[in-house]
């Protein structure tokens, strides 16, 4: 969508604090021992607590509230009995929609220590900071997965292909339908003043791709791959990229 007025800022901030509010709380709640269908029933009381919708639920009937997504596991994560382990690299994934606004944020982290996992998690929130300053009016779109593929490969990663960020607002998925993680010359769209972005750099420590499990939800990579997301709704804005979710 096009940010036009004051309401639909207002709007998108209210759902974008929502969402990164039980983003955060189920941060903090993932340890050792949970499970991810707790964590996810939390994150369902939430929804409710902040009259708020969950994106994948009332969007397009997901068995979850949210997304997780455990180790080789990379996207659209069913929540279930499986049990978080310390070491485990974890990415929570919530969009979540009120008054007819979306916004849309997810995070990789590490529970417990692991320093070759959280250098991949630091990296992706650093190929966010560097794509977020390729986000003004009048910008190419590829230059943003230019700048997310160059940091990767600078600090001895690569990216995911065929998963990429989109545009959201008053749908969960609107334009442009995608935002790739690596340069396509092809690609001539150019930013404008409003439009509001989910921007997901997704960083791999070797595969290039994911495909889909038999549950027609989960994104693993073929090879076992570790892969960390970085996710957050982002308004163009001439004065600089207004951050809904951070």
């Amino acid at each position: 969508m096009i940010v036009k007025t004051d309401e639909d800022l207002a709007g998108l901030k209210e759902i974008g604090k929502i969402v990164a509010l039980i983003r955060d709380a189920l941060i903090e709640k993932t340890v050792p021992g949970v499970t991810t269908k707790e964590l996810d029933d939390y994150a369902g009381e939430l929804f409710e607590q902040h009259g708020a919708i969950s994106g994948p639920k009332g969007e397009y009937d997901f068995p979850g509230f949210t997304c997780i997504s455990v180790n080789e596991e990379v996207a659209h994560g069913i929540p279930g009995k499986r049990v978080i382990q310390e070491g485990d690299l974890v990415n929570i994934d919530v969009s979540g929609s009120r008054n007819g606004y979306f916004a849309d944020t997810g995070l990789s982290f590490v529970v417990g220590k692991d320093e070759k996992l959280n250098k991949l998690c630091e990296t992706a929130q650093i190929a966010f900071e560097e794509g977020l300053k390729k986000i003004k009016p009048g910008a190419k779109l590829n230059m943003i997965g230019k700048i997310v593929h160059n940091t990767a490969r600078n600090h001895g990663y690569t990216v995911i292909m065929n998963l990429t960020g989109h545009g959201v607002g008053r749908s969960l998925h609107e334009k442009p339908d995608h935002i790739l993680n690596y340069y396509d010359p092809w690609e001539h769209t150019l930013l404008r003043e409003g439009m509001v972005l989910a921007f997901e750099p997704f960083i791999s420590t070797g595969d290039e791709e994911v495909m889909e499990l038999d549950d027609g939800w989960t994104f693993v990579t073929p090879n076992k791959s570790y892969v960390a997301q970085c996710e957050h709704t982002v308004i163009v804005s001439k004065e600089g990229p207004i951050i809904i979710t951070r």
